[in-house]
């Protein structure tokens, strides 16, 4: 090819230049290569073997509280999730999983250590954390799995069983030591609710027999309420009946209606007009001082005395009658005042009743609220909920996860190869520089190339 100018030619190495260097040092590329392979492949096989046990538990949010009953809002399964992740690396789940393990006297963990020995758990626990990997399932399930990389396969089970093993226990105490807490002062509120029961129960009975009564809350069926009444009603009457006796008494004794309905003064006075009118006729035709005249006077006489007699015996029987009347009326109106008092006293008696009643009721109902809860709260005290459970515990791997010694025997190949190649190409860019075909003489000192050539035979082998 013609030569290009030099200020039009770019920069760095042609694919010309970089075959021919690799050509000239290809031997001592695959010697480099194959060195740093053999090197790479016994430090891989020396490489320790890391195991890897998975521990898988599953977050039952739902039942997250036994005394209310509450469930779990789904949008805060994330962050709960990944604060429960947190609480599973924190120094109060990992630390008691190093004294369970022994993981102090594990050289694994152990090994490094120069400050004071009471560091030592917290040195121990620093180093368990970076075996540690603790994540949550994918898609944002419930899961969460326990990862624990150790170079003993045993040992790698025993750590991740032993934190879901602590993580577990301290979750059951952080659920049901409160509800325990909680029976035990729901226990003691009970006590004292029953207390205050009996107090007023005591109360009660006590003015029950105090007042002298037995029905303390007034009813549709108030005997003396109805007595009461009953006395009011016949009052009016015997004050109705001492109104008609005043009156009675007050009038005419002659006209009133016993008188005129009585037949022997309604006899007599016919009597008397017939003796009358006798009288009458017999003054017409005999004198003053007749016998006849005489004897009809002295019976006229005689049957006007009958009347008044018998009309003064209806005017003293309407006095007595008016004075009995008094003397009913006088009697219902004490009685209507005694029972009226006797009525406002077992109304105040009822009322200072009905208030112990109402404390007692009051009290009663409390009390029987709290006995309906009390069955649920014992029950979730004395039950064991947990809001987490082992899906899945940890196996002894059979197979180290760590190192991938095919993936790092063909990493060490490709680095080896590009080491092998790189390396002989910069010796020969820094120190020592050679003209090993046309491009050298192109582009590095400027000289056009008429013709090349094949290599001599004689020359062919040195470089």
């Amino acid at each position: 090819m013609p030569m290009i100018p030099q200020q039009y030619a770019h920069p760095g190495l042609t694919l010309a230049q970089i075959f021919a260097i690799v050509r000239a040092y290809r031997r001592k590329s695959l010697l480099i290569a194959a060195g740093l392979l053999l090197v790479a492949a016994v430090i891989i096989r020396l490489l320790p073997k890391t195991y890897v046990a998975t521990t898988a538990l599953m977050m039952n949010y739902e039942v997250n509280d036994p005394m209310g009953g509450k469930e779990f809002p789904i949008g805060l399964l994330g962050s709960y999730i990944s604060t429960q992740i947190e609480i599973m690396q924190s120094a109060e789940v990992l630390l008691p999983v190093v004294d369970q393990l022994k993981l102090t006297q594990d050289r694994e963990f152990s090994s490094g250590f120069h400050d004071r020995p009471d560091k030592l758990r917290d040195w121990v626990k620093d180093n368990l954390v970076k075996n540690l990997t603790i994540e949550q399932g994918k898609y944002g399930s419930q899961l969460i799995y326990i990862n624990a990389a150790s170079e003993d396969a045993t040992k790698a089970a025993q750590i991740a069983n032993a934190l879901a093993d602590v993580y577990l226990a301290q979750q059951l105490t952080r659920v049901n030591d409160p509800a325990t807490d909680r029976a035990q002062r729901y226990s003691a509120q009970l006590a004292d609710l029953k207390s205050k029961v009996t107090a007023a129960q005591d109360r009660v009975t006590a003015f029950r027999q105090h007042a002298g009564i037995t029905e303390l809350q007034a009813g549709n069926a108030d005997t003396e309420e109805a007595l009461l009444t009953s006395l009011e009603q016949r009052y009016q009457e015997a004050q109705n009946a001492r109104r008609n006796a005043e009156v009675k008494q007050g009038g005419n004794q002659a006209v009133s209606n016993e008188v005129i309905g009585s037949n022997l003064v309604q006899g007599l006075k016919t009597q008397l007009a017939l003796q009358q009118a006798q009288l009458a006729q017999a003054r017409t035709t005999l004198g003053p001082n007749h016998p006849r005249v005489i004897e009809l006077q002295s019976q006229i006489a005689a049957t006007q005395k009958s009347i008044d007699s018998e009309i003064g015996t209806y005017t003293r029987g309407s006095a007595s009658e008016l004075t009995a009347a008094q003397q009913l009326e006088q009697k219902m109106a004490t009685a209507v005042a005694a029972q009226r008092a006797k009525v406002l006293a077992v109304r105040r008696f009822q009322d200072e009743g009905a208030k112990l009643l109402l404390e007692l009721e009051s009290a009663q109902t409390v009390y029987k609220r709290a006995l309906e809860g009390y069955d649920q709260i014992m029950a979730a005290a004395g039950g064991k909920y947990s809001n987490v459970s082992v899906v899945s515990r940890a196996q002894v791997p059979l197979e180290a996860e760590r190192p991938k010694k095919l993936k790092l025997l063909i990493a060490a190949a490709l680095a080896a190869l590009l080491c092998g190649l790189l390396g002989p190409m910069a010796y020969e860019l820094v120190l020592n520089r050679r003209v090993r075909c046309r491009d050298d003489l192109e582009r590095d000192l400027g000289v056009p190339v008429l013709a090349e050539f094949d290599a001599a035979p004689a020359l062919a082998a040195r470089p």
